[in-house]
C-alpha cells in the first residue's frame, strides 16, 4: 500500500530529487499542455485574434487560481513536516483540514471571479476586437476553478508524502482528452474560443474525480477513520498561517502580471498575440525549475521535520547546480530556434518575428528565474512564511514600475515588455538569495 510513498530523509540526495522531480516534471508539462493545446489549436485554426483573446485572460485567471492553490500548498508543506516527524494521525488530520479549506475558498473566489470577469478585462484595456471572446473564456475558467483546486489539493498531499507519480497518470489522461475535445469543439463543431474552454472544463472534471477516487482507494493516508475526521484548530491555523502568505505571494505575482498585461494591451492585438505565445513557451520553461523547486520543498519539509539540517542544505546546493546546467543549456535553443517555436502557435509573420526576438531577450535571464524557484523551494519547505510576502512584494513592485519605465524609453519601446520580464526575475532572485542567507544564518529555525 505504501509503494508510492517516498521518505526523503535518507538516501542519496541527487537521486531522490531527480526520481521525485521527473514524474512531477512530466506531469507539469502535461498540465501546461492544457494551455498549449488551447493556444495552438485556436491560433492555428481560428487565427491571431482568437489566440490573443485567450492570452488576455491568462494573468487574471492566474490571480484567482493563485489565491486558492497557495493555501493548498501550505497544507502540503505542513503535511510533509508531520510525515518527517513520523506522526501518521496528524498527517491524516492535516489532509482533512486542508480539504475543508480547499472546498470553501475556491467556491467563494470562483463565484466572485465569474461576475467580475468583464469589468476586469475592460479595466486592463483589452482590445475591443477580442473582448467578447476573452470574457466568455475567462468565465468558463472561473467555473473550472473548483475542479483545478480539487486536483491540486490531492496532488499536493500526495507529493508531501513523496508520491509524485500518481498525479502524473491522471494528468496524462486528462491532457490527451483535452486535445481530443479541443479538436472536436474547435475544428469540427466550430465553437471557437468557447469550445476550447469547455474542452478544458470537461477534462478537469474527469481528472479531479478520478485522481481523488484513486487516492482514497490506494493511499493509506487518505483512508481516514472517524477519529481523524474533524477540524483541528491548531492544524487549521498552521495550514492557514503558511498557506495565506503563499497565496498572497502567488496572487501578488498574478497582479504584477496583470499590470504587465495592461502595458502589452496598449500595443495592440499583434503584441498581445506575440506576448501570449512567448508566455506559453515560458510556462513550459518554468516547469523544470518549478518541479525541482517543489521536490526541494518536499525534501526540505521532511528533513526539517526530522531535524536533519545539514542534509537539507546539501539538497539545496545540489539543486542549484542542476538548475544552472539546465539554464545554460536552454540559452542556445532560444537564440537559434525561437522562430520555429513561435511558428507552432501562429502563422502571422508579424507575430512570429516579434515573438522570436522576445524569446531571445528573456532567455538571457533564465538562471535568475531558476534561483527564485530553488530558494523558494527550500524556504517554503522549512515554513518561512515571511519570505513569501517579501518575494511577492518584490515581484509586484517590479512589474508595476519596470515595464512602464522601459517601454517609455524611445530606443527600447515595445521591447521593454520582455526586457522588464528579465529585470524583474533578476530583482526577485536577488531578494530571494539574501533572504536565504539570512535564514541560513539563523539555522533555519523560522517557524
Amino acid at each position: 500500500m505504501k509503494a508510492n510513498i517516498m521518505n526523503m530523509t535518507e538516501g542519496n540526495t541527487v537521486k531522490l530529487l531527480i526520481s521525485f522531480s521527473i514524474p512531477m516534471l512530466i506531469g507539469n508539462i502535461f498540465q501546461q499542455l492544457y494551455n498549449l493545446a488551447d493556444s495552438v489549436i485556436v491560433g492555428q485554426i481560428i487565427g491571431a485574434d482568437a489566440l490573443a483573446a485567450i492570452g488576455a485572460t491568462g494573468s487574471i485567471t492566474f490571480f484567482f487560481f493563485a489565491l486558492c492553490n497557495g493555501i493548498g500548498s501550505g497544507g502540503g508543506i505542513i503535511t510533509s513536516h508531520f510525515f518527517g516527524e513520523g506522526d501518521d494521525n496528524k498527517v491524516k488530520n492535516c489532509i482533512v483540514n486542508t480539504a475543508f479549506i480547499m472546498i470553501v475558498v475556491p467556491l467563494i473566489i470562483g463565484t466572485i471571479a465569474f461576475f467580475a470577469a468583464k469589468p476586469i478585462l475592460i479595466f486592463l484595456n483589452t482590445p475591443e476586437s477580442i473582448l467578447a471572446d476573452s470574457v466568455a473564456y475567462m468565465q468558463i475558467m472561473c467555473c473550472n476553478l473548483f475542479l483545478v483546486s480539487a486536483y491540486n489539493f490531492v496532488s499536493s498531499m500526495l507529493r508531501a508524502l513523496g508520491d509524485s507519480k500518481t498525479p502524473l497518470y491522471f494528468l496524462i489522461f486528462s491532457c490527451i482528452l483535452n486535445v481530443i475535445l479541443d479538436l472536436i469543439f474547435v475544428y469540427n463543431l466550430h465553437l471557437g474560443v468557447i469550445g476550447a474552454g469547455v474542452a478544458t472544463l470537461i477534462s478537469n472534471i474527469l481528472c479531479s474525480i478520478l485522481c481523488l477516487i484513486f487516492a482514497f482507494k490506494t493511499n493509506p493516508y487518505f483512508q481516514i477513520k472517524r477519529d481523524s475526521l474533524h477540524l483541528n484548530r491548531d492544524i487549521l491555523w498552521k495550514c492557514l498561517k503558511l498557506g495565506v502568505p503563499l497565496s498572497l505571494q502567488f496572487s501578488m505575482i498574478a497582479i504584477s502580471c496583470m499590470a504587465l498585461q495592461k502595458v502589452v494591451n496598449n500595443f495592440g492585438a499583434v503584441a498581445v498575440a506575440a506576448f501570449t505565445a512567448t508566455s506559453r513557451v515560458e510556462q513550459v520553461i518554468h516547469q523544470p525549475y518549478q518541479t525541482l523547486g517543489a521536490a526541494l520543498s518536499t525534501y526540505s519539509g521532511q528533513n526539517y521535520g526530522a531535524k536533519k539540517f545539514n542534509r537539507l542544505i546539501q539538497g539545496y546546493k545540489k539543486s542549484m547546480l542542476m538548475m544552472m546546467i539546465f539554464s545554460f543549456a536552454m540559452l542556445p535553443v532560444m537564440q537559434f530556434f525561437s522562430k520555429g517555436i513561435i511558428r507552432l502557435f501562429v502563422n502571422d509573420p508579424q507575430v512570429i518575428e516579434m515573438g522570436s526576438r522576445a524569446l531571445q531577450i528573456t532567455s538571457w535571464f533564465y538562471v535568475f528565474l531558476g534561483i527564485i524557484y530553488m530558494v523558494r523551494g527550500v524556504l517554503n519547505g522549512v515554513g518561512d512564511a515571511f519570505f513569501s510576502f517579501v518575494n511577492g512584494i518584490t515581484e509586484i513592485v517590479g512589474r508595476f514600475t519596470v515595464p512602464f519605465i522601459l517601454t517609455a524609453v524611445s530606443f527600447i519601446g515595445l521591447w521593454g515588455i520582455w526586457w522588464s520580464v528579465g529585470v524583474v526575475w533578476f530583482l526577485s532572485a536577488a531578494t530571494a538569495w539574501f533572504r536565504y542567507l539570512y535564514v541560513k544564518k539563523r539555522k533555519l529555525i523560522v517557524i
